[in-house]
């Protein structure tokens, strides 16, 4: 099964195309799945586990990887679904994101597909807010859904957001300096952890969940009498997202007259050296991977403040 993820490095050139290619798989319930397979190291067969009682109720064990232990977590009880059954043939989704490692139990996995991130819808409204599913998309009929796993990550192993005291108490934003920026992120968890850090910094945010709805915005302020740059520092960006990546809506702001000296920080789970390539492609300001509530600030910190890297003040 590992087969499946061979020559992924040439995948690398779907990035900045608005396009993106999906694992997809099945849990417990049957259902149809999907992940982005840039999060995705490696699918194996599920190994032999070793239990961890003072684990979380989703971890089912470790296992040893290529001489690296790491948790497996089973994901149809992460998304509060039925239990993958471990007496069937199942699988292994090895994931790296948010700067950590982890397999994911699946009951079975199909195979790739390429698709526009057009193609990916959010999910129906009325869905229950507690979701795990932040997106959906149809494939030959199917209806697949792809799971929120940075939510789920977030909730077994959880992710620090207090901002540093040493970080804001040197915080010296003056009463002229605009105190809002723009975000735009698709994961209902990395939208909170991102405005929960800049709350701490008494900073204001505006929050969407796809590109589009994004740049439908910053097109509307950029149409009124306030110059785009009083109303909002900065735009802070996800990569992967329904209808329009993070890519995507760069290269837009910055054909955009009006919008093209926006500072533009790309704030995304995946890491890697073809981000940076893409964050200088597409014209990007900054990469900055998820989630370290300090590193982002002291991203964002100068920026508002005009000043110099917060790390010298800091120290």
């Amino acid at each position: 099964m590992s087969n499946i993820l061979d020559g992924i490095n040439q995948r690398t050139q779907l990035v900045g195309k608005n396009r993106l290619e999906l694992l997809m798989f099945r849990l417990g319930d049957g259902e149809l799945y999907g992940i982005n397979v840039f999060k995705v190291r490696e699918v194996i067969r599920c190994p032999k586990l070793t239990t961890v009682h003072s684990s979380h109720t989703v971890v089912r064990g470790v296992a040893n990887v290529r001489n690296h232990t790491l948790s497996v977590m089973d994901l149809g009880l992460a998304i509060k679904g039925p239990a993958v059954n471990e007496e069937d043939e199942s699988y292994v989704i090895i994931t790296e994101f948010n700067r950590s490692i982890q397999g994911f139990m699946v009951s079975s996995v199909e195979h790739i597909v390429n698709l526009k991130w057009e193609d990916i819808r959010l999910p129906p409204a009325g869905t229950d807010v507690d979701s795990y599913i932040n997106a959906v998309t149809t494939i030959n009929g199917k209806l697949v859904q792809l799971i929120d796993v940075e939510q789920v990550l977030t909730e077994v192993v959880g992710t620090p957001e207090m901002v540093s005291s040493s970080i804001t108490e040197a915080i010296n934003i003056e009463e002229d300096q605009v105190r809002h920026i723009l975000v735009v992120d698709d994961s209902k968890v990395a939208r909170n952890q991102i405005s929960s850090a800049l709350k701490q910094i008494g900073v204001e945010c505006t929050t969407f969940n796809n590109g589009v709805l994004a740049l439908e915005q910053l097109q509307a302020w950029a149409k009124s009498d306030i110059p785009i740059n009083s109303r909002i520092a900065m735009v802070i960006s996800d990569i992967e997202m329904p209808e329009m990546d993070g890519y995507t809506l760069t290269s837009e702001i910055r054909r955009d007259p009006c919008l093209k000296d926006l500072y533009v920080l790309l704030h995304s789970s995946l890491s890697g050296v073809f981000n940076e390539t893409m964050v200088k492609k597409v014209g990007a300001n900054r990469f900055v991977p998820k989630f370290s509530a300090d590193e982002l600030v002291k991203v964002i910190l100068p920026i508002i403040e005009k000043t110099d890297d917060i790390d010298a003040k800091a120290a």
